[in-house]
């Protein structure tokens, strides 16, 4: 199975309270697996204020939905060794 980089990494948001942000990763490889998302060293599941998806098989997003101040932090992307933060 071939390693799975990171093409393209997070960027920095910056959003107002109460308002949605979404965050995109691209990898190398489609289906790729041991992917994490994290925001502040806390795995984040796929529910009502977490959207995980993946988008034409290699752009993994994260929407995290009506945002708070307990929000701010830093997001992480991870698959196999390699991370993205933002």
């Amino acid at each position: 199975e071939p390693d799975v980089t990171i093409v393209s990494g997070l960027k920095d948001m910056a959003v107002f309270e109460g308002d949605d942000v979404t965050f995109r990763c691209q990898v190398s490889h489609e289906n790729a697996r041991d992917v994490e998302w994290k925001l502040q060293d806390v795995a984040l599941q796929n529910n009502e204020m977490n959207e995980i998806s993946v988008e034409k098989g290699k752009i993994h997003t994260l929407t995290l939905r009506k945002v708070t101040e307990q929000d701010i932090g830093t997001i992480t992307f991870r698959v196999g060794p390699h991370t993205s933060t933002a």
